[in-house]
This record gives C-alpha cells, structure tokens and sequence, in this order.
C-alpha cells in the first residue's frame, strides 16, 4: 500500500480503536509529518528519543514503524499541494500521526494548514497539558503552581473560517440583511466574521475534558467563557457544558453553588468533581495569581487559543509545549510553535514541545511506561542544566547544546 508514492511498512500493523480506547499492536504504523523549517531538525531529535524509550522501556519487544507523510512546504515542492488528499487519508487509516511545525501558505488557499487539518479530519479538541519543570526559567514566583490540561473547542467560533473581506458582495449582502431584516446596524465599510457554537460542538468538548478528568484523577473542572457579554455563544458554552455535567456525569461532579450548600458545605467529598466556571478576563489574571486552583479547563475556540499560550509562558514557553488535535479515535499530536525558517538546518532549536507531544501520544496509546521514560529522562536532563539556547541564555551555569544534543543527553538519562 502506498500513500504519496510511499510505500506503507510492510512489518508494520494498524491501530484499532474499540470502546473508546486505542487498540495498539507492538509495531504500529504511526504517520509523521516532519515540518518546515526547523521542523527537520527537531523531528529527527525526537524521532530518536522516541525510539531509544519504545526499545528500552519494552526490552525490545515493541517498536514504532514510522511512516512519511506529506503537508506544508515539503508537500507543495513534491506535489504542488500545499495538503494532498493521500496525506488525510493515511492519518484516517492509521488513526495517530504526529507533526512538526507547518507553515501557513501566504496569498491565498488553505488560510491554515493546522485549521485545515483539525476541520477537515473533525478534530474538535485542541488538548494543551501546561505543567512545570523543575529548573526551567520563569517570569512568575511560583510556577510549580500550573499544571493543568486545557481543553479547546477546535472547529467553532471564529476559526469556523466564516469570513467576508470589507466591500466584497458577499459582505454588503450580509450587511443589509442583517439591517434589514434583523435591525443590527453595521458600517457599510466592514468586513463580517460569523461566531458559530453549537450545542453538539460544545457539549462533545466539554464531555472530553470530564472524561480526562476522570480518567486522572482530576478533581477541578473549569469552564471559560465570556458570557457575560455575548450570552447566546460564549454564554449558552458555559450552560451547555453545565448541562453535560448535571446529565451525563451527575454521579461524579458537583457545581460550585452546590459546593457550598448542605450536605457538603465547601468541602468537596472524595470521588467528586467540581465543575465551575469563570469569565475569560478573570480567568487570565486568575492563572498567574492562583493557578493552583485550575486542573481541567474548557473552553470555546478563540478564548483557549490566548489562554493555552499565557499558560505556556509561565512555565518555559512554546519551545517546551505539547499539544494535541483529537477526536474520539483520531489524533494529531503536533509542536505548538512556529515553523522559525531562519534557524531551519542550524541544530539550535529546542525538541520539547514535539518530544512532549510525543509524551502524549504514548500515553493516549496506553504505552504509559514509554511516556514516563521520555518525560523524566527530559526532566532530568533540564535540572541538569543541559538545555538548548533559548532556555541556556535565561539559566545560570547552564551547559548549551545543539538540538541533536539534548536528545542524546535525553537518551542518556533514561
């Protein structure tokens, strides 16, 4: 079998998906997308690492059959797409792919390949864990405080692509329907975004986030809005999601109102789960100042898009930030930052956030010991202070490596 003129390992097998768990044979095809840019540098980092944690955690008896797709750059040299439709359906076969950095074409087509990706394969939760490592240089006092896993609805609201460039037809057109038949007066000189959220989208993302919390031992849920100002989006996000907590997952979570009622009187039992929430603006000062009070948030589209990066800042930045695009049987696991050009080539850019993607991914397949291989071989090579430059030049006596570095000083501390 082939996918753009490559060829499938033939030693390879396919992951299933069976009662909402991954089924996962010893060698399983996994497809990668290496990235632009520095994405070549760091994906053969973290391929590296990847493997040395599969052969040592299992003694050899499980191994990744790695396999080559195509987006970004790369795709449109070979084949003058910037997204071949053979790379999609690889990811749909195989179910678990993971990316470097891709970037976003300039002058028309796909507004984003990363959007592109997360529509077109209804990857409807963007996943971002934010947690701390010891030694990693911070702006905040206390950045051991953050470690919380962000769920973002990933195909709604305003990245829906529903948009109409000022003096366009299709702009003046909603304009004057929206006068006259709604009463909404809008300069003539606009352009026009629409905010769609529906209670499908919500309700699904909000399911996730409970259901990892759950799953983790997880005991704060919190929904972030701003419903205080657009009441039938933002607003009905935060009732949809109080109404999966209250009909699906009642024996498990109580609200924050109910928290300080009889029988519990602010004392949250074991075994439940609070489920709160908090309008957007408070949420962000709330995050440096008590971070220690938030373990699973949820939230609309855009909010979680500003929220997750702020997040990131506190405890390293981008360079050390996974993420995942998911849905119930698919997953792409991807760098969380850009694709840098002017680096690409120079071995000098921190692995981090694709290896801790990488983390993730092994964990989501259940190969838990492999994940705990990886992430604190990567922990201890940080408290070592052996680190790329981005986190060299903000640390004290720190050891500066190449990229290709610290993932044999990774490999060397598992």
């Amino acid at each position: 079998m082939q996918f753009n003129g490559v060829t499938v390992p033939a030693d390879g097998q396919v992951i299933d998906y069976r009662e909402g768990r991954y089924v996962v044979p010893n060698r399983p095809i996994i497809p990668f997308i290496e990235g632009d840019g520095t994405g070549r540098d760091i994906w053969k980092a973290s391929q590296r690492v990847f493997d040395a944690a599969v052969e040592k955690a299992s003694g050899g008896q499980r191994s990744v059959a790695w396999f080559e797709v195509f987006a970004g750059e790369k795709a449109f040299q070979k084949f003058n797409e910037w997204l071949p439709n053979d790379t999609l359906e690889a990811i749909k076969k195989y179910r678990v792919a993971i990316k470097g950095p891709l970037t976003t074409p300039v002058g028309g087509g796909i507004r984003s390949l990363n959007v592109a990706l997360r529509q077109l394969l209804d990857l409807y939760a963007c996943v971002r864990p934010v947690k701390y490592y010891a030694g990693v240089p911070s702006p905040v006092k206390s950045p051991e405080n953050m470690d919380i896993v962000i769920y973002r609805e990933n195909t709604e609201d305003v990245y829906a692509g529903i948009e109409f460039k000022e003096g366009s037809p299709e702009a003046q057109k909603l304009i004057e329907f929206l006068g006259k038949e709604l009463g909404k007066k809008i300069r003539s000189d606009s352009g026009i975004g629409i905010k769609p959220m529906s209670v499908y989208g919500s309700k699904r993302l909000v399911r996730k986030g409970i259901q990892h919390a759950i799953e983790n031992g997880r005991t704060v849920v919190t929904l972030v809005h701003k419903g205080n100002i657009q009441k039938f989006t933002e607003g009905a996000f935060r009732d949809w999601g109080y109404q999966v907590a209250k009909e699906e997952f009642g024996d498990v979570c109580i609200t924050e109102e109910e928290l300080w009622q009889a029988p519990y009187n602010g004392k949250l039992p074991p075994g439940k789960i609070l489920v709160n929430d908090r309008i957007a603006d408070s949420m962000f000062q709330q995050i440096l100042t008590r971070a220690n009070e938030y373990q699973v948030v949820c939230t609309p589209n855009l909010n979680g898009d500003y929220l997750s990066d702020a997040c990131a800042a506190q405890v390293g930045g981008l360079g050390i930030a996974p993420g995942a695009n998911m849905s119930d049987g698919f997953a792409i696991f991807e760098a969380t930052h850009g694709t840098a050009p002017k680096y690409a080539d120079k071995d000098v850019i921190n692995p981090g956030s694709v290896i801790l993607s990488g983390v993730m991914m092994f964990q989501a397949l259940g190969w838990k010991d492999v994940a705990d291989s990886i992430e604190l071989a990567l922990a201890a090579t940080i408290q070592q202070k052996k680190v790329t430059y981005d986190l060299e030049r903000l640390m004290q006596g720190a050891t500066k490596l190449k990229t290709s570095e610290f993932a044999s000083a990774i490999i060397a501390n598992m």
